[in-house]
């Protein structure tokens, strides 16, 4: 019985893991945003074009943003 109830437990377990896996590969989930997404961003702060573009370069450097051009 109590092997049973292991295998029930750890069954629940993997469940929740590749359900949470799966929600966080979503893409509006999380980082790397959409280069224009941090373009409006900048922009919507009061941040200059030329300002929004090195930011946002800066960004991607670290990347929390994908490159303009994928």
């Amino acid at each position: 019985m109590s092997m049973a109830l292991t295998l029930a437990v750890a069954a629940a377990g993997l469940g929740a893991s590749a359900a949470t896996a799966q929600a966080a590969s979503s893409p509006e989930q999380g980082p790397p945003f959409p280069y224009q997404d941090c373009l409006k961003a900048t922009k919507d702060k009061g941040e200059s074009p030329a300002q929004s573009r090195w930011h946002c370069d800066q960004l991607v450097e670290k990347g929390w943003v994908r490159p303009a051009n994928s």
